[in-house]
């Protein structure tokens, strides 16, 4: 073990609670509809005004956040420079796909990784010209057993690869649905009122990842947007071989 600068013996689980905190702190503004103010974020955060304070003074330093003239707080440009390093091969690969779909069928498209246990938007992409649409921005997550693009990673899984990923967490029958379809689909279980079907994209020595569609309404059946996304993934799959 090392020692810590007091001499105390720092343990294995010693960790920074300020990086955490920071941290914390981008997850929340990634995933909000809109600026938060310094109170508002504090309070998610569950700390006093002035730590919050001082975390935001940090990030802003490196671009990670910034603040509009009403001193509301969003997600800065810096972390768009971290994410381009962020599967950055997948990313590269998918955008062309996604920007194809998203156009050709009216809805948004993207790219969904798995993180611990929950599903991240790795890359989306809106159409251009449409009426209302489902946001999906990159960086927001959701529990793996919910929605269909948990439901697709869990698909290119065996059920003793699941259980050894996530111990515990039951082997969806829609994934076994899936592995026969090809396709995942789910209604209602992350948003109210939106669908997504989904598509397992399998990365060579990396868990697999999926490509999916968000929609509210759409002239299409699933079966129909399932084999298109189908098409999709294999071409992103040929892409990173």
């Amino acid at each position: 073990m090392e020692s810590a600068p007091n001499g105390t013996t720092a343990t294995p689980s010693t960790h920074s609670q300020t990086l955490s905190r920071g941290i914390r702190a981008l997850e929340i503004l990634a995933e909000a509809s809109a600026p938060l103010s310094i109170a508002e974020l504090s309070a998610l955060l569950g700390v006093h005004r002035s730590i919050a304070y001082r975390i935001l003074r940090t990030l802003e330093d490196h671009a990670l956040v910034v603040r509009d003239t009403a001193g509301r707080v969003q997600a800065g440009p810096g972390l768009a420079a971290l994410a381009r390093g962020v599967s950055s091969d997948l990313q590269s690969a998918a955008l062309p796909e996604l920007t194809l779909l998203a156009n050709t069928l009216g809805m948004t498209a993207f790219v969904a990784v798995l993180n611990q246990h929950d599903c991240v938007t790795l890359v989306a992409v809106e159409p251009r010209h449409t009426g209302a649409t489902v946001a999906q921005r990159p960086g927001s997550r959701h529990s793996v057993s919910a929605g269909a693009p948990g439901i697709a990673i869990q698909s290119a899984l065996t059920e003793q690869d699941w259980e050894r990923f996530a111990p515990g967490q039951q082997y969806r029958d829609d994934a076994r649905t899936a592995q026969r379809t090809g396709y995942a689909v789910s209604h209602d279980e992350v948003i109210d009122g939106v669908s997504s079907v989904a598509v397992p994209v399998r990365i060579p020595g990396q868990l697999p990842a999926a490509v999916a569609l968000v929609y509210i309404r759409s002239q299409h059946t699933p079966a129909e947007l399932g084999a298109r996304l189908i098409e999709c993934a294999r071409t992103i799959e040929h892409q990173l071989r």
